[in-house]
């Protein structure tokens, strides 16, 4: 049995008491021991001395199909989103076209500190699309949760609208009884649904459903305009398919009392900052989640907008909510609170244990604890941007980057070393990505063929 042990940094574990300096032993693909001094004879040793040791990220929403366009989408509003993307861009890909973008896009996370993310694929309008996306996720090497979207082009003559299409059960039956008949792989499985801001009400209700009896996680988007079914929440909670299984994208608009009602009912919201702002979607949740205590996850969302990092993510999240709720403090009391109302730790929850607990992976991942698979990533303190680390967690949240990011590890594979990812054939990858990107906006009309 392989071993690696982890010898002398500062051990994030976000699962009981940190280590100032400390190892984590790793046999095979899990975590075997976490201690201050761990004894390990014939172990490979990676000395993490001056680094910070934390669980692997998890960007918990995410397009990663969209990563041959990026930087496109920078001064888009959710209108022109909406119709360049998905009833334009999106129907010239090709199965070839998402899987060299999941592919790099998955690299690109491990590159950043992601061991994990929630591949949102909303792209897929073939069985081979689907196959596809998960093809590039595999071969990336990353830990996903694939989730699998229901395209949304304008409809040909004689065609439903997208809104009135239910998720295909034969395919998602196809995927949960073989290739994800196990649930032990790296790539897991989900759905993607309309919910009811985007389908009417009778395929929201079958989509949960399905979800349901295969027992997979349903996540949805909430917000980007005025909802099919105004009343769509109350009436699933009313018919009790409101669980820890459902996933909340965004719901800046929910009101109050309905949040407070689905977070009750176990459902899981995730938060999207940037992209929330860039639309104007309103104030992301991030406030009223923590004080109904409902464990919030965040992710990077649109690849073609904005960064795909979380440690811009957690900046971005956190200080928007600390600058929000200090306000309304000071316009209720006429004074400031005394203490930060979200914590840099509650950052660091966001992109690991409570973004575990969304995907439905808490019991394998999101803390460095003896049994859990190991998925870890490695901080390089001693930079110039982050030395000296007075609080090792704070410096994490906001003072860190991609360039600290010196290790990466999932299930005890090392992917990134010494700062560099460690793919095999890596510029052919981006040479391929370029070209897959060049050739929609050629066929679409936005780059004109003698650029290609």
């Amino acid at each position: 049995m392989p071993r690696t042990l982890i010898k002398g940094g500062t051990v994030i574990t976000m699962d009981g008491p940190d280590l100032p300096k400390g190892d984590v032993l790793i046999e095979d693909s899990r975590i075997a021991q976490v201690a201050a001094e761990i004894a390990a004879p014939g172990a490979a040793v990676i000395d993490a001395s001056g680094m910070i040791v934390a669980p692997g990220f998890i960007n918990a929403h995410v397009h990663t199909w969209q990563s041959a366009l990026r930087g496109l989408a920078g001064d888009w509003t959710v209108a022109k989103y909406m119709q360049a993307m998905h009833r334009g861009l999106a129907t010239y890909y090709k199965p070839e076209d998402i899987r060299i973008a999941n592919l790099v896009g998955a690299l690109n996370q491990l590159n950043c500190g992601a061991t994990t993310l929630v591949d949102w694929c909303h792209n897929n309008p073939t069985p081979e699309h689907s196959e596809a996306a998960i093809a590039g996720l595999d071969e990336a090497g990353i830990r996903a949760l694939f989730l699998h979207g229901s395209p949304k082009p304008n409809p040909k003559p004689g065609q439903k609208h997208f809104s009135e299409i239910p998720m295909p059960r034969s395919e998602i039956e196809r995927f949960c009884r073989g290739r994800f008949a196990s649930r032990d792989g790296l790539v897991t499985f989900g759905l993607a649904i309309l919910g009811p801001y985007y389908s009417i009400y009778e395929v929201t209700r079958a989509d949960i459903a399905l979800a349901r009896e295969f027992d997979l996680v349903a996540s949805m988007h909430v917000g980007g305009g005025k909802p099919v079914v105004a009343d769509g929440f109350e009436r699933l909670l009313a018919e009790g398919l409101i669980s820890s299984k459902i996933n909340i994208v965004h719901g800046n608009d929910i009101a109050p009392a309905t949040i407070s009602r689905l977070a009750a009912a176990g459902a899981m919201f995730t938060v999207t900052a940037e992209i929330e702002l860039q639309m104007g979607y309103g104030d992301p949740l991030t406030g009223r989640l923590h004080d109904v205590k409902s464990p919030v996850s965040i992710g990077t969302d649109v690849e073609t907008s904005v960064s795909s990092d979380l440690f811009t993510a957690m900046r971005m999240t956190l200080q928007h909510e600390r600058n929000r709720s200090i306000i309304d403090t000071l316009n209720a009391k006429g004074a400031r609170p005394d203490d930060m109302p979200v914590t840099c730790r509650d950052a660091l929850a966001w992109v690991t244990v409570n973004a575990a607990k969304m995907a439905g992976l808490d019991h394998r991942i999101g803390t460095i604890t003896p049994g859990k698979d190991a998925d870890l990533v490695l901080m390089r303190a001693s930079d110039l941007n982050m030395w000296p680390a007075r609080d090792p967690v704070g410096s994490l949240v906001l003072q860190a980057g991609i360039a600290n990011v010196d290790t990466v590890i999932v299930a005890g594979r090392v992917m990134k070393r010494g700062g560099k990812l460690l793919h095999p054939d890596l510029d052919a990858k981006l040479d391929a990505l370029k070209r897959s990107g060049d050739r929609i906006l050629t066929d679409i009309g936005m780059l004109p063929a003698r650029a290609a």
